[in-house]
């Protein structure tokens, strides 16, 4: 059975290695056409203003995030301004001090914005994907509130745990836990196998009877997600927690939906 997630995953994973083979392709010839136009210039002007040129060539590549690309800016940006903009012209030698601390630091700034780039692109990855897990959890706590129907709430945190945890198949059973003997996610978003703790991080999920995230309720057992993961699920802590929150949502809409007794 393939995820519903699987189509758009693969999209974006297209669509990045695209923008990444982009920002390479910009890294290697960019920094070589720059400094090809700057020739018929350099003696009008200095060579520290031509590797700041340079350099903001680097500094746009490595905004892509993507790390070899702003490393290959940086000895493009070096080498060129070596060969194109430093005396003796056209050959990779330099006769001045000046000229060789220049390309040095230009070569070592690159490399220094790169690794910033990547951190920042980092970051900003983190809290949008935060970002989305929080909409989740307020889309389906909404639901619970306004009464939807448990039934489409229910498919509707399926359909989320299959993005969210890289699954192939997610399946709630009513009334059922331990059953075939799965791996459990805990409350705590621990993942047990046979009572023991699992490193999903590294290990990813245990192989066997699929995982099961219980949902409950005031501690009444509602049913479980049976979950078969896709062979790169490999989620972090955050979001098993994100999972079992979502868990907890169709524990309190099941629990609503029930007939309290008299």
């Amino acid at each position: 059975m393939v995820s519903e997630s699987e189509p758009g995953l693969v999209a974006r994973a297209r669509a990045r290695l695209n923008t990444n083979g982009i920002a390479a392709l910009a890294g290697l010839f960019a920094p070589l056409a720059l400094a090809a136009v700057l020739v018929p210039f350099r003696p009008s002007f200095a060579n520290t203003d031509a590797a700041l040129a340079l350099l903001l060539i680097v500094v746009a590549v490595a905004a892509a995030g993507y790390r070899p690309a702003g490393y290959l800016a940086a000895v493009s940006a070096a080498a060129w301004y070596d060969f194109f903009l430093t005396r003796p012209y056209e050959t990779f030698d330099i006769n001045r001090a000046t000229d060789i601390e220049t390309t040095v630091l230009l070569l070592l700034i690159g490399v220094a914005v790169t690794e910033i780039a990547v951190w920042g692109h980092r970051q900003l990855l983190v809290a949008s994907r935060r970002s989305g897990y929080l909409a989740g959890i307020n889309d389906a706590a909404r639901a619970v509130a306004e009464g939807d129907s448990p039934t489409a709430l229910i498919d509707q945190v399926s359909r989320r745990l299959k993005q969210l945890l890289s699954l192939r198949s997610c399946q709630f059973q009513y009334g059922v836990a331990g059953l075939g003997r799965p791996a459990r996610i805990e409350h705590d978003g621990v993942v047990l196998v046979s009572g023991r703790p699992w490193d999903v991080r590294q290990e990813g999920f245990p192989p066997g009877a699929g995982v099961e995230l219980l949902v409950e309720s005031g501690g009444l057992l509602q049913g479980r997600y049976l979950m078969q993961p896709g062979p790169d699920a490999r989620p972090t802590r955050e979001q098993l927690l994100v999972a079992v929150a979502f868990a907890d949502q169709v524990g309190a809409a099941l629990a609503s939906s029930q007939p309290t007794a008299r």
